[in-house]
């Protein structure tokens, strides 16, 4: 990561995102505007699986990204010679898709001469809240505490400035996003599961089975969703109705988000707000008591729109523009990573 003066933009940023199973285009504006917009979603191509493909989302991610570029830049009246830079999410994540987006971002970059920043997906979901005109409340200021939630993630971190992250906790074993996905498909529901068991959950009584809470008062902030699984497993085989189950499993995640999240708090009494992104910050129940959590601390809790907050590019192009902003680029011979951990990352300081 080079480090230079601020760097001015004189033209859009164009995001790329291919980290997992959407692939995904957007055009920023210098100032964060949205010019544009466009995700394609790769359910259809491994809901037969039960989950995601590497190698079929490689291929779809290909297939795909050159000609979704092309549209978000017609939709912004654009074309690539309009181009001020371009960000394209370099890890963590699936290594195949990962390339896909990199490599093609790169070649747009050198063909045009224009800047080129590798994203962590991780730091873009950090920042999205940050996205001028997004939320009624504004910006959050410096350091907030960040709850991302989602398939492939559950982290407490600590959010002190660009490029400045600490972690406070992590989940010991699934990710929650997995953990609906898992006890979805013990219910019979559809792949990806968290939606379907959603619905569900709203038709069931959450006080018919009692399921665990664990880790629920612990100290820290790790998170721990394996054995709350099994005693889903355990209650279905033992006769309970699907639909308490649902009910009961979406009670404990939510209440146990709520607590570590109160847990996260304490260790951040300067914290202005609780960010939550990810996926599963779509659930409501999930939404309601982290809202809770953070009313009790006397912070708001700030969740962007739910297109932003599954994985977008217009997290990756904002995520470009702040970085930019602080004179960080990167050279072409960056390699993705599957890995990268947000400590890993630099910033302007």
């Amino acid at each position: 990561m080079d480090a230079e003066d601020g760097i001015t933009l004189h033209g859009p940023v164009l995001g790329l995102e291919s980290s997992c199973d959407e692939t995904a285009a957007a055009v920023l504006a210098p100032d964060g505007a949205i010019l544009a917009e466009a995700v394609l979603s790769q359910e259809q191509e491994h809901a037969a699986f039960g989950g995601v493909v590497p190698e079929i989302a490689a291929r779809a991610h290909l297939a795909a990204l050159p000609g979704l570029a092309r549209t978000v830049l017609q939709r912004a009246g654009l074309g690539y010679g309009d181009l001020g830079a371009v960000a394209a999410t370099s890890g963590p994540g699936l290594i195949g898709g990962l390339i896909v987006g990199a490599c093609f971002g790169k070649g747009v970059a050198i063909a045009r001469g224009l800047p080129f920043v590798a994203v962590n997906h991780l730091e873009a979901h950090a920042l999205t809240a940050r996205l001028p005109g997004l939320l009624p409340e504004g910006a959050p200021e410096f350091p907030y505490l960040l709850l991302l939630v989602s398939g492939g993630h559950c982290q407490c971190v600590t959010v002190e400035g660009l490029g400045r992250y600490r972690r406070l906790g992590t989940t010991l074993d699934d990710a929650v996003g997995e953990a609906f996905d898992k006890a979805a498909k013990l219910m019979g529901l559809p792949w990806p599961g968290g939606p379907h068991l959603e619905r569900l959950a709203a038709t069931g009584d959450a006080r018919a089975v009692p399921l665990p809470r664990p880790l629920f008062g612990r100290p820290g902030c790790d998170f721990s969703f394996s054995g709350l699984k099994t005693a889903v497993a355990r209650a279905l085989a033992q006769g309970a109705r699907p639909a308490d189950v649902a009910a009961s499993f979406q009670a404990s995640v939510a209440a146990v988000l709520a607590d570590r999240a109160r847990h996260a708090l304490a260790m951040l009494p300067r914290a202005t707000a609780v960010v939550v992104a990810g996926g599963v910050a779509a659930n409501g129940a999930v939404r309601t008591a982290l809202a809770g959590a953070a009313a009790a601390a006397g912070v708001p809790m700030l969740a962007p729109p739910l297109r932003l907050c599954t994985d977008n590019a217009v997290m990756v192009a904002w995520a470009g523009i702040e970085r930019l902003r602080a004179g960080l680029t990167d050279p072409m011979d960056h390699n993705p990573r599957p890995r990268w951990p947000l400590a890993e990352l630099s910033g302007a300081a």
